[in-house]
């Protein structure tokens, strides 16, 4: 019999990600908190960049798109942002979407299934994501189950499952 595997990647469906922006976008214009604030948020390339008049205000508009990506199933784990820089009049601040799973982040999830997982399963690192190879499904779903349950700071998802 031929071994079962699948791949672990860190992906984020895009057009959710915009979906996810616009809604924030008009939530903010329509807000009666926000009006006169010149509180916005736009694509600046590939980060999102996030502007208003007080560090407060770019906080909550950073609040409030946190909360549109929830609804569309992207995990925060996936945002990275930094703090208020003032800039002008204007407060910025600056996010990103994060895709792939780093060398040292895959390191340490091929560590844990060695560590913890059964002795049967082989992890190699291919590119930004995994490949995790048994004999046994049941022991590859016990490997999805220890991961799911591992505190890591990357949103994991499991594809090509043969």
């Amino acid at each position: 019999m031929a071994d079962s595997s699948f791949d672990i990647v860190s992906k984020i469906d895009r057009q959710e990600a915009d979906n996810a922006l616009n809604q924030a976008r008009k939530e903010i214009e329509q807000r009666y908190d926000f009006k006169g604030t010149g509180a916005s948020i736009e694509w600046s390339g590939e980060a999102i960049l996030i502007k208003a008049n007080s560090e407060d205000r770019a906080k909550a508009v950073l609040d409030v798109f946190q909360s549109k990506l929830i609804k569309r199933g992207i995990s925060l784990k996936s945002l990275e942002s930094g703090d208020p820089v003032v800039s002008g009049k204007e407060y910025r601040l600056t996010s990103t979407l994060k895709e792939g799973i780093s060398q040292e982040n895959a390191k340490k999830i091929g560590k844990i299934i060695r560590d913890e997982g059964p002795k049967s399963v082989k992890s190699q690192i291919q590119g930004d994501e995994l490949r995790v190879q048994s004999k046994s499904r049941d022991d590859l779903q016990e490997v999805q189950r220890l991961l799911k349950a591992a505190d890591l700071d990357v949103d994991l998802q499991f594809v090509n499952y043969r």
